[in-house]
């Protein structure tokens, strides 16, 4: 599918499935105006495809104890392709590390940490992260309140109705 162009309906079920992935093909045929069928086939394009990559279930953190959350920016000492492949690969392999973004300006990396509490988040640092080799410095910020989050990502006015400003 990525060779051809969306056309409204693939939006409108690209829509209902961000906002709710457990949807049932009936209702989802239902609610895109169209027959079970053609829906189902329309879905399993848009996954084949790889335009819907996964379905996943999001569980709130702080129910959960993880009451720490961290944005950490990290420079490296060289910007060398194996010293950004030996940080990516060991920040891939830890659970705490939820989001991890190599960007440009004053740090190499940022990435967003998740952990239960302060001695966590400093057993992460000082036995985990500022042993990775060719790591320079380590900046932490600590999120005071989350104001927004979100999963879904900001479709076309078709795919949900709504007139969404951008």
């Amino acid at each position: 599918m990525p060779d051809q162009t969306l056309d409204v309906t693939d939006w409108k079920i690209l829509g209902r499935l961000q906002d709710h992935a457990r949807i049932s093909n009936v209702e989802l045929a239902r609610a895109v105006n169209l027959s079970p069928s053609p829906c189902l086939n329309r879905v399993r394009t848009l996954e084949t495809s790889g335009i819907v990559s996964r379905y996943v279930t999001l569980l709130d953190p702080l129910k959960l104890g993880l009451t720490v959350s961290v944005f950490i920016q990290v420079s490296l000492e060289k910007q060398m392709r194996d010293a950004l492949d030996t940080f990516e690969n060991s920040v891939l392999a830890r659970e705490e590390v939820m989001e991890c973004y190599l960007m440009t300006g004053d740090a190499d990396y940022l990435l967003r940490v998740v952990v239960p509490d302060v001695q966590s988040l400093e057993r992460f640092i000082v036995d985990y992260l500022a042993k990775i080799p060719g790591v320079a410095s380590i900046k932490s910020s600590f999120a005071l309140k989350q104001v927004k989050y979100k999963t879904a990502l900001p479709l076309p006015q078709t795919a949900s109705g709504k007139n969404r400003r951008r």
